[in-house]
């Protein structure tokens, strides 16, 4: 018997099937011989969710793209920088499971990824990433709609910048709670799912990515509760890169710089423009316009980072077999390693 496939493991999926098919002819022949089946089981099978999954991801894996057939989990997902990033996964194959905790937000945001990639390629979940259980059953809910879990965007952050001198315990708490506990949660819950997988495929890998940000490879004056926030990121990080290999995961962060035109920067009420304004960051600003300008001029090339800026940086450490532990900057040489 001769077999033909993209590589050595499809051409042997295709033995088996084969193989497995006259198993089932033989049996039927011992059984009185082989006879169509009913419409009542046909329509069973059709409606069944393990083949309305198999239909999904190879829906989105025959689409082609940097994330064909992978499934992934993004937080923050509902709106800005995090619903970009789910955007941009669907797009290049993934079936993408945006959660956050606006629970009206992100299942709209499924919906129109769903209507724009097509059905079964989004679901929208409510989560609380400061809460372990709400995690893991939202995690519990991505295998039983998809299968597995191949990559996780620890996305979800939020940002209270004010002088150390007088900024509240209780804001200091709530910014360390969700971008620190909330990454750690993110991947105590996910990592045994991945973990299981490889123990299935020794040969496979699979990604966690922490989008961090500029603040946590350099400190950021009158931030010091998201900053350091971002630092402690960095040591999770390494710290899950190191024992996570062993379970065929890596673990890499990207450190995005300055995201002006997405709500964390730009919300009229509550954006780091408006805060840094009234926290007095850029000295002699008089208007958000001039801090943002201000800002900009930071950056070497003079522009803010986009979303395709950190995407290219997340492909890359999904891709890379050999890259692990590590805080990839985006900052347009804002940020600059030695």
């Amino acid at each position: 018997m001769f077999t033909a496939g993209d590589d050595v493991q499809a051409a042997r999926t295709t033995r088996e099937v084969y193989l497995d098919a006259v198993r089932v002819m033989a049996t039927a022949r011992k059984l009185g011989g082989i006879h169509a089946l009913e419409d009542r089981f046909r329509e069973f099978i059709e409606a069944w969710e393990v083949e309305s999954y198999r239909k999904s991801v190879a829906k989105a894996a025959a689409a082609g793209g940097r994330a064909a057939g992978k499934v992934a989990f993004v937080t923050g997902a509902a709106q800005g920088f995090g619903l970009e990033i789910a955007q941009d996964l669907a797009a290049q194959g993934a079936c993408v499971a945006l959660a956050d905790l606006n629970a009206r937000g992100v299942q709209a945001a499924a919906d129109d990824l769903c209507n724009a990639r097509g059905a079964g390629r989004a679901v929208g979940l409510p989560v609380d990433v400061t809460d372990g259980n709400s995690l893991a059953d939202a995690l519990h809910r991505v295998v039983r709609t998809y299968g597995g879990l191949d990559v996780l965007v620890s996305n979800a952050g939020v940002l209270k910048a004010e002088s150390v001198k007088t900024q509240p315990a209780k804001d200091f708490d709530f910014v360390t709670a969700v971008n620190y506990k909330g990454y750690f949660l993110c991947v105590q819950n996910a990592a045994p799912i991945l973990a299981l997988q490889h123990l299935a495929c020794p040969s496979y890998l699979s990604d966690i990515v922490q989008i961090n940000s500029k603040s946590g490879l350099a400190g950021s004056n009158r931030n010091a509760a998201y900053a350091g926030s971002k630092f402690g990121g960095v040591g999770l990080t390494q710290s899950f890169a190191l024992e996570l290999i062993d379970d065929g995961i890596k673990v890499n962060a990207v450190c995005p710089g300055n995201f002006y035109d997405g709500p964390l920067w730009s919300d009229p009420d509550h954006g780091l423009f408006v805060q840094y304004l009234r926290a007095g960051k850029v000295p002699g600003a008089k208007t958000v316009a001039d801090v943002r300008q201000a800002y900009e001029a930071k950056s070497p090339i003079h522009r803010g980072c986009t979303t395709k800026d950190v995407m290219a940086a997340v492909y890359y450490v999904m891709e890379q077999k050999y890259e692990t532990g590590q805080a990839v900057p985006v900052t347009g040489g804002q940020v600059m390693l030695s």
